[in-house]
């Protein structure tokens, strides 16, 4: 069977079959044996780039002893591993589906950013993360500490050996927010500002005073690979999206590239921040702490 370019739902089916083959205990050249397949076939079908029919994965499956509800999800995806993009839904409930979103960033070699209301997930502080979550009035009690933890823990992407290259747009209302409060705006405002002069970071400010622009549509993700396709993730309250069709792709790379025209430089968009930080925060926590 000739290789394909992977889908995101082939990736996904390989990921899941690569972490049922490993807390099995065995390595791409075991499951081989057991299977009676070559070495390559395995390691083909890990990455998505030859799929399996459902008669294989089931295979599989039993070889790794899966069953169950892990089983039919992996199966689910197997009968429609062709299609393109991938809409997920998953309740109100902490998405599983994370891994699918964690399994691209970490295997991307750049990720764009864009967006207008929030610090993005990999460049908030433990108390923003925190108060962002408990604020929003939508996620149970006991799950806030869980969500919190997701979130955090995917900014391990920045301690890699060889980083990839980020660039994060954030319009001017994400600074003027004031999640949490005037004491977690500053460190959170300060923190933005330390992360901008990492030398694989790109940090720059959707200015108010422009008004309209190319993403008023809302935040959005854009992530690129060296061994297949880009993806874009939108996320939403209950769904996430990736997108991974040519022309949306090209449709977010000219929204980027707009961005890129109308935001403002790194070094204004740094000190900016770091002049709201103390205008609007540090003055305000004083103003907090009299009698």
């Amino acid at each position: 069977m000739r290789d394909r370019e992977p889908t995101i739902r082939s990736r996904e089916l390989g990921e899941g079959l690569r972490r049922a083959m490993e807390r099995a205990g065995l390595d791409q050249k075991g499951a081989a044996q057991k299977l009676g397949w070559s070495q390559s076939r395995v390691s083909r079908l890990l990455s998505g780039k030859r799929g399996g029919t459902e008669v294989d994965v089931s295979a599989f499956l039993a070889v790794v002893q899966v069953t169950g509800a892990e089983r039919d999800r992996l199966l689910g995806i197997c009968r429609e591993q062709n299609t393109p993009g991938w809409l997920q839904q998953h309740g109100s409930r902490l998405p599983k589906q994370l891994r699918t979103l964690i399994d691209h960033e970490n295997k991307a070699v750049s990720i764009d950013v864009f967006e207008p209301t929030l610090v993005p997930g990999l460049l908030q502080t433990t108390d923003y993360a925190r108060a962002q979550t408990r604020e929003g009035g939508m996620i149970p009690a006991e799950e806030i500490e869980d969500r919190v933890a997701a979130r955090l823990g995917r900014q391990g992407l920045f301690g890699r050996e060889r980083p990839a290259r980020f660039s994060f747009f954030i319009h001017e209302f994400v600074l003027r927010l004031p999640v949490g409060g005037p004491a977690v705006m500053r460190e959170q405002l300060a923190h933005l500002v330390r992360k901008a002069t990492r030398p694989y970071l790109s940090l720059r400010v959707v200015p108010a005073a422009l008004g309209g622009h190319a993403a008023a549509a809302g935040a959005f993700t854009l992530m690129e690979f060296a061994e297949f396709r880009p993806v874009v993730y939108l996320e939403a309250e209950t769904t996430t999206l990736f997108l991974e069709k040519p022309e949306e792709i090209a449709a977010y790379r000219r929204i980027l590239g707009s961005l890129a025209r109308t935001a403002l430089g790194e070094r204004e968009s740094t000190e900016l921040i770091a002049t709201l930080a103390t205008e609007l925060y540090a003055d305000r926590e004083d103003h907090d702490d009299r009698p």
